[in-house]
């Protein structure tokens, strides 16, 4: 089961988090301090799969943009590099070429592709999680979106 997931950048801040388990803001922050610490630590070379209290924690690098992923024991490690990647499709393809500014401040697109793509996985093709995050585009007021 997914803990939560974490976008951080190569300084280490991060951009976007979302939690699947109730955790305290201080303790977020601690949290999230140590995960990064390790993973940004560890060279291209090592695996992606690290164990971390808890958690097992699944991270994978894309140009300056760092995403974790914190499961538990049982959890399969492969499929989460897989949904990870494929969650980085999904950006690519809707902004042209994701970048770490298209997930700062346009976060509310991220957070429904991620939304999208963790609760319909196995329903939904990245065709229609592309064409759902279209649809909450157009109907946007607060933001000017391609």
């Amino acid at each position: 089961m997914i803990k939560f997931i974490l976008m951080v950048n190569k300084q280490g801040q991060t951009r976007l988090s979302k939690y699947y388990e109730q955790v305290e803001l201080g303790k977020r922050a601690a949290l999230e301090a140590d995960v990064v610490r390790g993973c940004l630590a560890r060279r291209k070379e090592e695996c992606s799969f690290v164990e971390y209290k808890d958690y097992k924690l699944v991270y994978r690098q894309y140009a300056a943009l760092f995403i974790v992923v914190g499961i538990t024991e049982n959890e399969n490690e492969l499929s989460i590099y897989e949904l990870v990647h494929n969650f980085v499709e999904v950006l690519d393809k809707y902004f042209s070429r994701v970048s770490e500014l298209d997930v700062s401040f346009i976060s509310v697109i991220t957070h429904e592709v991620l939304l999208t793509k963790l609760d319909y996985d196995c329903v939904f093709s990245d065709a229609c999680i592309y064409m759902r995050v279209s649809f909450l585009n157009a109907q946007s007021d607060h933001v000017q979106f391609r």
